[in-house]
This record gives C-alpha cells, sequence and structure tokens, in this order.
C-alpha cells in the first residue's frame, strides 16, 4: 500500500514537471513572431495553418525537454506531452465528431487517403492550439458577420432553389448536422463545422437559407455572448 502511494506521488510530481515546462513553452511561443496563413474564404478570416506555429513549438520542446506525440484510437484524438527528463506525461484529448469526419471524408473532394491525412492534420491541430492555449478571437468574431445576410430581409430561399438536386440534397445534410449540434447545444462545434465547409457564394446563401431564425441567432448570441 505505502508502495502504491510512492508511486502515485511520483507520478503526480512528474505530471506536475511537465505542466511547468508547458507553461514555460506557452510563455516563449507568445514572444515569437507567429503570422497566420490560413484564410477561410466563407468567413472572411485568417487562421492559423499547423505549419505557421509546429517548428516554433518543436524548437521549444526540444530546448525544454519535450516532446508530442499525436494519435488516434477509438474515436478519439490524443496529443501526449512527453517529458524527455523526467519520464512524466499529459494528455489532450477530443472525440472525432461525426459531423467532422462526414464531412471531411465523405463529403470531401479528395481521394480517401488524402481526405483521411487531412482530417489527422485538422485534429492535430486543434489539440496543439489547446495545449499551446492558442487564441484565435477573430475566427468566432468574423463567422458572426457571416450568420446572416447584412440586409435586414429574411435569407432567400432563392438560391437554393435554382441549385440541382444533389446540391441541394448535400446543403440539407449539413444544415441537419448543424442542427443536430445546436440540439446538443454544441454551439462551437457547429460553428466549427460550419468553418470546414467550401462554400461558394451562391452555396453559402442557399445553406443559411437552411437554417431557421431562432438557429442563426443562437449561433449569433453564442458568439457574441449576449
Amino acid at each position: 500500500m505505502n508502495n502504491d502511494y510512492q508511486l502515485q506521488a511520483q507520478h503526480e510530481e512528474q505530471q506536475w514537471k511537465v505542466y511547468a515546462k508547458l507553461q514555460k513553452a506557452r510563455v516563449m511561443l507568445q514572444s515569437m513572431p507567429i503570422k497566420k496563413s490560413g484564410f477561410n474564404s466563407f468567413a472572411g478570416f485568417k487562421y492559423f495553418e499547423l505549419s505557421d506555429f509546429l517548428p516554433s513549438v518543436n524548437t521549444i520542446f526540444a530546448e525544454l525537454g519535450l516532446c508530442s506525440v499525436f494519435c488516434i484510437n477509438d474515436g478519439e484524438a490524443t496529443l501526449r506531452i512527453y517529458d524527455s527528463e523526467f519520464g512524466g506525461v499529459i494528455f489532450f484529448n477530443s472525440p472525432i465528431a461525426d459531423t467532422v469526419s462526414k464531412v471531411v471524408i465523405e463529403g470531401g473532394k479528395s481521394p480517401a487517403i488524402q481526405a483521411l491525412g487531412s482530417m489527422h492534420t485538422y485534429l492535430r491541430r486543434y489539440l496543439m492550439l489547446n495545449a499551446l492555449e492558442i487564441t484565435e478571437h477573430d475566427a468566432v468574431d468574423a463567422t458572426i458577420k457571416k450568420d446572416e445576410p447584412k440586409s435586414a430581409k429574411p435569407v432567400t430561399v432563392d438560391v437554393f432553389d435554382s441549385m440541382d438536386a444533389k446540391t441541394q440534397e448535400l446543403l440539407e445534410d449539413i444544415a441537419m448536422d448543424v442542427r443536430l449540434l445546436l440540439q446538443k447545444d454544441d454551439i462551437q462545434g457547429a460553428i466549427d463545422y460550419i468553418n470546414l465547409q467550401e462554400f461558394d457564394a451562391d452555396s453559402k446563401t442557399a445553406f443559411w437559407s437552411r437554417l431557421d431564425s431562432k438557429e442563426r441567432s443562437a449561433i449569433k448570441k453564442f458568439s457574441t455572448g449576449k
């Protein structure tokens, strides 16, 4: 029993050492001139690609004696951060949402293996942003401006009606996925899912016409905090 207690205490001490190093890494990364190269044409905002900050993170981790390992198991993505000096490890996890998998793999225009790689990159980026506390406030702010048309008129359905049946079905499926996320009170998930789409101007207008005013309002209120 005493040995178990000692092992637990040792494990917790190792974990805290990793957290301490990670916090130092966060501060070091903040002082680096990292620029956003990604651009979401739908919402009109720039965002960090994984390649924008990963080289800097690797340099910092090497200096501090940390190593990150990403893997996917049983429907969950995990980012492990190991301490090569003291042997501790901490975890950052995220479930693989069905909607994200669907849009990247099933709804993608790329070959399946390429789409799968895109999903892995997206999840790895998401976990890295979380672990390093890299903020992207403008992503939400920009999405607010695109939630509803600038006009006070209701979202038109004319554009949707003019589209072919296959495109209409795809947009209805996307709207349904967003609706399900809203029903689960996962409004941030709905925003993230919408941002994954590659809508052109007409598709964007048609998509918003598939959401009712209450659903669009829920997204806007969540984003503004009002």
